[in-house]
Order: C-alpha cells, then sequence, then structure tokens
C-alpha cells in the first residue's frame, strides 16, 4: 500500500505575501519534523529561497517559468527524483488552478491536504473591482484565506462576507501589517443581533446571511426577520424548505443561492419563487449538509411579501 503524501497548495497574486508565509512554514519545525520536502516554485517572489540552506535541511526546490510545464509527468518526475515526504506548491496567481487540482496529474501517493491563499489588504480592493474572476477563482477552492498587511483602515467584515459569499466553508485570518501596533478594529454589524427580533433590511441580507453561517453560536436562541425566496428541495418533503437569496459572485452567470434550512408546518401553503417575509427562530444543530453543526430556522410566521426592487445580494 503506498504512503500518502501531503500537498499544500499557496495560491495568491505576486506580493501578496506567499513566499513569506511559505519561508515562516519552511522554518516551523512542528508542522516540518525531519521529513523530506519538496517545493515548487512558479513565480518569483521577493523573498528568495536559499537552495543550498534548505537543501541542508531535507527541503529541495524545483522552479518552473511556465504554465505548461506543470504536467503529470513534470510532478512524477519531481516524485521520483526527492522522494518526498511533504510538498508544498508556490502557485502562480495568475494561472488556472483547475488542472492542478485533477487527480490525474498528481502522482498516486499524492494528495490535496490544504489550499491557502494570501491576499494583501492594501490591493485587495483593486483586485476586486478589476480582476474579480481571478481571485474568485483562487478563493473558492481554499481552505485557509489570509489577509496580510492589515490596519486600522482595513474593512474586515468586508472582507470576510466576501469570501464567505465564494467559500462558505473558508477559514480567514488577519495578518497586521508590519509595524502597526494595537489589536485590528472590529466593524460593528448594521443590525442588532440583541433585539427581540433582529430585523435584517434586504441590502444586509448578504452580511447576516455569512455572519451567521460563520458564527452560528452567537445566534443560537435568536429570533430573525427577513424577505427571501422560497425553495423547496423535493428530497426534504414535507414541513422544511430552504429561503434565501441569490448572490452574484463576479458576474451574471456566476450565481450562488444562500439559503438557510427552515422547518416550517404549513410548506404546502407555499411556492417555489415566492418571495416570503421569514420571523424565525435560529436553533445550532447539526445538519449533514452543513457538514456539522450550523444554524436552522423554527419559523413562527411565514407571508407573503412583495419583491424587493433589486433581488439579488451583491457583495
Amino acid at each position: 500500500m503506498n504512503r500518502e503524501i501531503p500537498v499544500f497548495l499557496f495560491t495568491g497574486f505576486l506580493e501578496s505575501g506567499k513566499s513569506t508565509f511559505i519561508a515562516d512554514t519552511l522554518n516551523d519545525r512542528e508542522f516540518i519534523g525531519k521529513d523530506r520536502v519538496l517545493l515548487i516554485v512558479c513565480e518569483e517572489g521577493i523573498i528568495e529561497y536559499d537552495d543550498v540552506e534548505l537543501s541542508r535541511r531535507n527541503i529541495f526546490i524545483e522552479k518552473i517559468e511556465e504554465y505548461e510545464e506543470l504536467t503529470a509527468e513534470y510532478l512524477n518526475k519531481c516524485n521520483e527524483l526527492h522522494n518526498p515526504q511533504k510538498v508544498i506548491i508556490e502557485y502562480n496567481g495568475t494561472w488556472s488552478i483547475d488542472p492542478l487540482l485533477m487527480e490525474k496529474n498528481y502522482p498516486d501517493e499524492w494528495i490535496l491536504a490544504q489550499v491557502i491563499t494570501t491576499v494583501d489588504a492594501s490591493t485587495y480592493s483593486m483586485y476586486w473591482n478589476n480582476m474579480r474572476s481571478m481571485i474568485v477563482e483562487q478563493l473558492k477552492l481554499s481552505d485557509l484565506v489570509i489577509l496580510n498587511r492589515c490596519d486600522e483602515t482595513t474593512k474586515k467584515n468586508e472582507f470576510r462576507r466576501n469570501v464567505k459569499m465564494i467559500n462558505n466553508k473558508a477559514q480567514i485570518a488577519y495578518e497586521a501589517k508590519a509595524g502597526f501596533v494595537g489589536p485590528l478594529p472590529d466593524e460593528g454589524l448594521p443590525f442588532d443581533i440583541d433585539a427581540d427580533i433582529i430585523d435584517i433590511h434586504n441590502d444586509d441580507y448578504g452580511l447576516w446571511f455569512t455572519d451567521c453561517m460563520d458564527n452560528a453560536k452567537k445566534y443560537d436562541g435568536k429570533t430573525v426577520k427577513f424577505n427571501a425566496l422560497v425553495f423547496k428541495p423535493p428530497k426534504y418533503g414535507k414541513g422544511v424548505f430552504v429561503p434565501g437569496r441569490f448572490a452574484m459572485t463576479c458576474c451574471a452567470d456566476d450565481m450562488t443561492y444562500m439559503g438557510m434550512l427552515c422547518k416550517y408546518k404549513d410548506t404546502d401553503l407555499l411556492n417555489d419563487k415566492d418571495w416570503v417575509c421569514v420571523t424565525a427562530k435560529i436553533k445550532r444543530e447539526f445538519v449533514k449538509e452543513y457538514r456539522g453543526r450550523g444554524p436552522v430556522l423554527y419559523a413562527t410566521s411565514v407571508e407573503k411579501t412583495e419583491r424587493p426592487d433589486d433581488m439579488l445580494v451583491y457583495f
């Protein structure tokens, strides 16, 4: 039986902090241990690796410059040459990621363990506004997203809801800019979570949804009121539906439905695509579709309402 070799894929645009984070990872003795490590570098960053020093520590570097070089044949040759026990890939942020994640491109024993994306807080808005499809491709595959070079002006909530809208399962970490002293400020939510009924404005649905999915404990036992579309998946049968909204990720062809499981005794009175005003109590429970514990709505009232002027959620 072949041993499994974990692959850690680092994505992010040039100067987003990939090389620095990888260098720190390679210096983490607890993570590296005594393993033979193969580092595949797909672009030259600001930080240069010391090939000789790393080889003394059983860390071996292979460099490629062209996207076309990254083939199954190339990866198999690297595997045979270095016989690694861990693989780290510093990926070029302008290349398509999908071919790299196709199983046929890996040697048989290589297993993708984690996708880590680094983002520069000072340039994120520029990429989001002008190269959204490229950054979405990186974020939607990530297990961990690290926002680097944060300071007191960084809009953490805005960044978090953008990431969670694209990839709700991703973990998010924040790194302060060098020289910045003090804790990163928290941004307030535009609704009162301590109110008897948390009233969610149409424009705030996306922020509430991502915050509730990310922090279900905070909303456990709370009552919420919001407008949503009716979606009745056949697999749930009577007594359950999924109220939600469509969110535009990067373009009109890239939509995500953001909805929560809702239990309601009169689902027979609801039709798919109806617009309704839902008042419900939130309970944190295990749900198979969430792959763990998450918010479940118990509706006390579901009333038909007018559709909003703009039906989409934007980020």
